[in-house]
């Protein structure tokens, strides 16, 4: 019975080293990474993506409704860091946008949910253009460059 109870208690405290380790090394990506968020709750797939090239022009939700009030032009890339789909358009969208001097900015659906409800979506990824802050075009899905640029270029984004 003690053999039983030491080897359970050796488990136990392996599992709390893994987790002690873990969360270590979540902090100090947080720390080393550029985090525009302004928080450090963050899921673990969108700390994974802070220091990914392709996810460096994030918007908030303050900062998103602040343009659309002032009437601003801009083109919101909305995705989720678990969304397959948007793992596989982000390094197709972000580089073609920065290639057409679009200025394309990210909302991470995970960390806002409320994006959802508050833009009227229903899928990710999903690219809506606003003009004079009310929308004009959306693109839903995972499509092909050349599909994306057309799509820019007919609605004038810029």
């Amino acid at each position: 019975m003690k053999k039983i109870i030491i080897f359970l208690v050796i488990i136990l405290a392996l599992f709390a080293t893994l987790g002690i380790v873990t969360t270590m090394q979540k902090d100090e990506k947080l720390k080393a990474a550029d985090n525009p968020y302004g928080t450090d709750k963050l899921a673990q797939a969108t700390i994974d993506q802070l220091d990914d090239p392709n996810y460096q022009n994030i918007i908030l939700p303050a900062q998103l409704d602040k343009k659309l009030k002032a009437k601003e032009d801009v083109a919101v890339y909305y995705f989720s860091p678990l969304c397959e789909h948007c793992k596989r358009t982000t390094p197709v969208v972000a580089p073609l946008a920065e290639e057409m001097g679009i200025d394309l900015v990210q909302y991470n659906l995970l960390e806002f949910e409320q994006g959802w409800n508050d833009y009227n979506l229903k899928e990710t990824p999903t690219i809506v253009f606003y003009k004079n802050g009310v929308e004009q075009d959306r693109i839903i899905g995972e499509n092909e460059v050349a599909t994306f640029k057309h799509w820019f270029e007919v609605n004038g984004v810029n």
